[in-house]
């Protein structure tokens, strides 16, 4: 049988498929009048020479059965540690 016999039975029977995608969230929506920030103030040279000297961040997002919880963290580029941490939860 062709594929678009399949199709055709299919469609007479009235069956459609399920899909599992998830749906994509927009979790950042940008004013209109922002302006943009510099991307990489570092220049991808994250090689740091003493404590204290050069931190970064990252915020990331984790879909839950009650809402997004949210994880920023600060580390210390020298020695790798974290510096302070945040969580929080949207419903």
């Amino acid at each position: 049988m062709s594929q678009k016999r399949i199709a055709r039975l299919i469609r007479r029977r009235g069956l459609t498929g399920v899909s599992h995608r998830r749906k994509v969230i927009r979790t950042t929506i940008r004013s209109s009048d922002a302006r943009p920030t510099p991307t990489d103030l570092v220049e991808r040279n994250f090689t740091a020479y003493a404590p204290n000297k050069l931190w970064v961040a990252d915020i990331m997002y984790v879909p839950a059965w009650l809402g997004f919880l949210y994880l920023a963290v600060v580390l210390d580029a020298f020695s790798r540690r974290v510096v302070g941490w945040g969580r929080w939860q949207r419903t």
